[in-house]
């Protein structure tokens, strides 16, 4: 459900294939796309260990597939739409044994306790404007894994609040997303068990976009 105008309809098949095609081809998201790959790729060279299992949740389109893919993980796929789901799984060719499952992680992951060690979710937290509904969803993710999360969330940045709320009022974006403080983020963490290793902002002082990592 990598989708930046939230819906709880998930997305069907026509709408997947424009999204992969829209969704990062102006300049200013080609170069969120690179920041956001590069960071993932200098946290899994930390953390990712080869034939490890992972979770992408919620996978979108597989756009983070690769990465983890090509660190020797044992991948599975999860989101809303079950489109979503097989574009995703459609990456992993090499395996044979391609994992995915339609599942809305804001009701519960259908998977045992700790079975991944290591769960990546991107671009989802910010849409959780209740902050029961994030406490619902950390507690699932610290339910199935072992060890690792990486989380994005938007941190409360006055620039970008302004930036998007005149996107709006030009009509350019209707997406509505959560910001958060930093210290609202740490204690919804901590209320669920989790230990923050490090937080990497996207473009720090311009950009409300961080990536976490978390460890259990």
């Amino acid at each position: 459900m990598e989708r930046e105008k939230h819906s709880s309809i998930p997305f069907r098949r026509g709408e997947v294939e424009e999204y992969e095609r829209k969704r990062y081809r102006g300049i200013d998201q080609k170069l969120v796309h690179m920041r956001e790959k590069g960071i993932i790729q200098k946290i899994l060279k930390r953390v990712g260990d080869r034939d490890a299992r992972a979770l992408d949740v919620p996978c979108g389109y597989g756009r983070f597939s690769s990465l983890l893919l090509e660190q020797g993980m044992c991948l599975a796929s999860s989101d809303l739409s079950f489109h979503m789901v097989k574009r995703a799984i459609e990456r992993d060719e090499e395996s044979g044994w391609p994992l995915g499952v339609v599942a809305d992680c804001k009701l519960g992951l259908p998977f045992k306790d700790g079975v991944f060690s290591l769960l990546l979710s991107m671009r989802f937290f910010h849409h959780l404007h209740q902050k029961e509904e994030r406490k619902a969803v950390l507690e699932e993710f610290f339910r199935v894994t072992k060890e690792w999360v990486v989380l994005s969330y938007y941190q409360m940045n006055l620039l970008h609040h302004l930036q998007r709320k005149l996107r709006r009022k030009m009509k350019k974006s209707k997406t509505r997303i959560k910001m958060i403080s930093r210290r609202e983020f740490e204690r919804e963490l901590r209320e669920k068990g989790f230990k923050i290793v490090r937080i990497f902002p996207l473009f720090k002082g311009i950009h409300s976009h961080h990536i976490a990592l978390l460890k259990k």
